[in-house]
């Protein structure tokens, strides 16, 4: 039994946007990818809600290079486009920790709990590429995974003194995740040591925001039983 899986993902831009530099209608990335960015990868490659992914930790490959670009965002309120300045980093590859475990904010799928299913089927997919579309930040940025050795090859930092990021985003906890009525936001102080940057539990971060109310939505069902709460499809 096992419930952990590693793969590299990597393309050739990436923007982890720092939501200050988003005030004035421009995008900055951060220097490295986010947790929740790096979750959102991981569902992409094979989700269900039986389970909820951890990232245990990132290792950072290529040196950290960045490139700006124009671009004409559209500007819903009063029509046409506006003009801005986008800073992506460029060329970029990361390799990944994650693991998986239970949904407790869903014991009626507990029938589902089979780690040796969904190990195996998050297996197939990352053979194949993933389930969905990978981006890297933004869907501008299209990413692509591959299982890799999480400590083979040669890193940039391998051999680099410790770096600090300073205060960043580590994700958004969701009522379907905590089982509170609220979207809140995590923050942490981001360090790489050795090229590797590994991650705290989302419940362990010390500094959190609330950002707005929220409630889960009802659950779905397809009037099959226990199969139609599963709420998605088996791997093939």
């Amino acid at each position: 039994m096992d419930n952990i899986i590693t793969y590299k993902v990597y393309g050739r831009y990436a923007l982890f946007t720092d939501p200050v530099t988003k005030l004035g209608g421009e995008k900055c990335s951060y220097q490295v990818p986010t947790y929740q960015a790096l979750k959102g990868i991981t569902e992409s490659i094979y989700w269900k809600p039986t389970i909820t992914w951890y990232i245990d930790k990132v290792r950072v490959m290529k040196p950290i290079r960045t490139q700006s670009q124009a671009v004409k965002p559209v500007n819903y309120s009063e029509g046409g486009h506006l003009l801005s300045l986008y800073s992506y980093l460029y060329d970029v590859e990361y390799r990944v920790q994650a693991h998986f475990e239970w949904n407790e904010q869903r014991p009626d799928l507990a029938g589902d709990y089979n780690e040796n299913k969904h190990y195996f089927i998050a297996k197939r997919m990352l053979e194949r590429g993933g389930r969905r579309d990978i981006f890297l930040g933004t869907r501008e940025c299209q990413g692509y995974v591959e299982p890799c050795d999480f400590d083979g090859g040669a890193g940039a930092y391998d051999d680099g003194d410790p770096m600090s990021f300073g205060l960043m985003v580590h994700g958004l906890s969701y009522p379907s995740e905590t089982g509170k009525d609220e979207l809140s936001a995590r923050l942490w102080p981001a360090v790489m040591k050795k090229g590797v940057i590994e991650f705290p539990r989302p419940e362990e971060c010390s500094t959190t925001q609330f950002v707005r109310e929220m409630t889960s939505p009802p659950l779905r069902t397809s009037g099959a039983g226990e199969e139609g709460l599963l709420d998605g499809y088996e791997g093939r």
